[in-house]
Protein backbone atom coordinates (compact mmCIF):
# COMPACT_ATOMS: atom_id res chain seq x y z
CA UNK A 1 0.00 0.00 0.00
CA UNK A 2 2.97 2.30 0.96
CA UNK A 3 4.53 1.83 -2.36
CA UNK A 4 1.29 3.10 -4.44
CA UNK A 5 0.91 5.74 -2.47
CA UNK A 6 5.50 6.83 -2.43
CA UNK A 7 5.11 6.39 -6.51
CA UNK A 8 1.95 8.49 -7.05
CA UNK A 9 2.84 11.99 -4.55
CA UNK A 10 5.91 11.92 -5.78
CA UNK A 11 4.47 11.78 -9.60
CA UNK A 12 1.80 13.71 -8.51
CA UNK A 13 4.43 16.48 -6.76
CA UNK A 14 6.99 16.35 -9.86
CA UNK A 15 4.17 16.84 -12.22
CA UNK A 16 2.98 19.70 -10.83
CA UNK A 17 6.44 21.23 -10.45
CA UNK A 18 6.31 20.91 -14.34
CA UNK A 19 3.07 22.72 -14.64
CA UNK A 20 4.61 25.86 -12.48
CA UNK A 21 7.57 25.85 -14.57
CA UNK A 22 10.28 24.52 -11.85
CA UNK A 23 13.81 24.47 -13.34
CA UNK A 24 14.07 21.25 -14.25
CA UNK A 25 17.20 20.19 -11.64
CA UNK A 26 14.38 20.75 -8.93
CA UNK A 27 12.06 18.27 -10.04
CA UNK A 28 13.37 15.39 -8.84
CA UNK A 29 13.39 17.21 -5.33
CA UNK A 30 10.07 18.70 -5.71
CA UNK A 31 8.88 15.25 -5.82
CA UNK A 32 10.61 14.03 -2.97
CA UNK A 33 9.47 16.93 -0.77
CA UNK A 34 5.50 16.10 -1.91
CA UNK A 35 6.15 12.27 -1.55
CA UNK A 36 7.92 12.65 1.96
CA UNK A 37 4.99 14.91 3.45
CA UNK A 38 2.22 12.47 2.05
CA UNK A 39 3.83 9.21 3.49
CA UNK A 40 3.88 11.40 6.37
CA UNK A 41 0.57 12.27 6.46
CA UNK A 42 -1.18 8.55 5.93
CA UNK A 43 1.67 7.05 8.30
CA UNK A 44 0.50 9.55 11.33
CA UNK A 45 -2.96 8.65 10.02
CA UNK A 46 -2.33 4.80 10.05
CA UNK A 47 -0.98 5.42 14.03
CA UNK A 48 -4.23 7.10 15.34
CA UNK A 49 -3.49 11.17 14.76
CA UNK A 50 -6.47 13.11 13.73
CA UNK A 51 -6.57 14.54 10.35
CA UNK A 52 -5.86 18.16 11.23
CA UNK A 53 -3.06 16.97 13.63
CA UNK A 54 -1.27 14.63 10.68
CA UNK A 55 -1.70 17.98 7.93
CA UNK A 56 -0.29 20.15 10.18
CA UNK A 57 2.79 18.46 10.99
CA UNK A 58 3.09 16.93 7.20
CA UNK A 59 3.25 20.29 5.53
CA UNK A 60 5.18 21.40 8.17
CA UNK A 61 7.92 18.82 7.51
CA UNK A 62 7.32 19.50 3.45
CA UNK A 63 8.14 23.25 4.29
CA UNK A 64 10.91 22.57 6.10
CA UNK A 65 12.58 19.96 3.72
CA UNK A 66 11.98 22.65 1.17
CA UNK A 67 13.88 24.79 3.48
CA UNK A 68 17.04 22.55 3.40
CA UNK A 69 16.42 21.83 -0.26
CA UNK A 70 16.86 25.72 -1.12
CA UNK A 71 19.64 26.19 0.74
CA UNK A 72 21.35 23.54 -0.88
CA UNK A 73 20.70 24.05 -4.51
CA UNK A 74 20.20 27.73 -3.92
CA UNK A 75 16.99 27.53 -5.09
CA UNK A 76 14.20 30.18 -4.00
CA UNK A 77 12.22 27.68 -1.23
CA UNK A 78 8.54 28.31 -3.36
CA UNK A 79 9.75 25.79 -5.51
CA UNK A 80 9.91 23.21 -3.47
CA UNK A 81 6.82 23.68 -1.04
CA UNK A 82 4.24 24.66 -3.31
CA UNK A 83 5.06 21.55 -5.22
CA UNK A 84 5.45 19.59 -2.12
CA UNK A 85 2.65 20.84 -0.52
CA UNK A 86 -0.26 19.84 -3.50
CA UNK A 87 -0.63 16.89 -2.20
CA UNK A 88 -1.89 17.37 0.84
CA UNK A 89 -4.49 19.68 -0.48
CA UNK A 90 -8.04 19.11 0.28
CA UNK A 91 -9.23 18.77 -3.54
CA UNK A 92 -11.28 15.92 -3.09
CA UNK A 93 -13.53 17.63 -0.03
CA UNK A 94 -13.72 20.84 -2.14
CA UNK A 95 -15.11 18.42 -5.02
CA UNK A 96 -17.82 16.25 -3.05
CA UNK A 97 -18.83 19.88 -1.07
CA UNK A 98 -19.55 21.37 -4.59
CA UNK A 99 -21.20 18.16 -5.81
CA UNK A 100 -23.70 17.82 -2.76
CA UNK A 101 -24.69 21.23 -2.99
CA UNK A 102 -25.17 21.17 -6.65
CA UNK A 103 -27.37 18.04 -5.55
CA UNK A 104 -29.25 19.86 -2.72
CA UNK A 105 -27.40 17.84 -0.42
CA UNK A 106 -27.07 20.92 1.62
CA UNK A 107 -25.79 19.27 4.98
CA UNK A 108 -23.27 16.96 3.46
CA UNK A 109 -22.19 20.04 1.55
CA UNK A 110 -21.77 22.25 4.26
CA UNK A 111 -19.74 19.21 6.55
CA UNK A 112 -17.36 18.36 3.56
CA UNK A 113 -16.90 22.15 3.01
CA UNK A 114 -15.95 22.55 6.55
CA UNK A 115 -13.72 19.86 6.64
CA UNK A 116 -11.72 21.21 3.52
CA UNK A 117 -11.35 24.68 4.91
CA UNK A 118 -10.13 23.33 7.92
CA UNK A 119 -7.64 21.30 6.26
CA UNK A 120 -6.41 24.38 4.64
CA UNK A 121 -6.42 26.32 7.91
CA UNK A 122 -3.86 22.87 9.03
CA UNK A 123 -1.82 23.13 6.11
CA UNK A 124 -1.52 27.37 6.53
CA UNK A 125 -0.72 26.65 9.99
CA UNK A 126 2.07 24.05 9.39
CA UNK A 127 3.50 26.49 6.69
CA UNK A 128 3.74 29.24 9.09
CA UNK A 129 4.85 27.17 12.14
CA UNK A 130 7.75 25.94 10.16
CA UNK A 131 8.66 30.04 8.85
CA UNK A 132 8.40 31.10 11.81
CA UNK A 133 10.90 28.01 13.45
CA UNK A 134 13.25 28.71 10.22
CA UNK A 135 13.34 32.17 11.56
CA UNK A 136 14.27 31.27 14.92
CA UNK A 137 16.88 29.44 13.51
CA UNK A 138 18.48 32.24 11.12
CA UNK A 139 18.34 34.74 14.45
CA UNK A 140 20.39 32.19 16.82
CA UNK A 141 22.58 32.08 13.86
CA UNK A 142 23.50 35.05 13.47
CA UNK A 143 23.37 35.98 17.32
CA UNK A 144 26.20 33.51 17.54
CA UNK A 145 28.61 35.61 14.94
Amino acid sequence: MYIEQIVTSFIASAAFGMIFNCPKKALIQCGLAGMVGWVLYIWLQDIGVQRLTATVVAAYCVTMISYIFAKTYRTPIIVFSVSGIIPLVPGGLAYDAMRNAVENQYNEAVQSGAEAFMMSGAIALGLLLSEVTNQVIRKMRTSKL
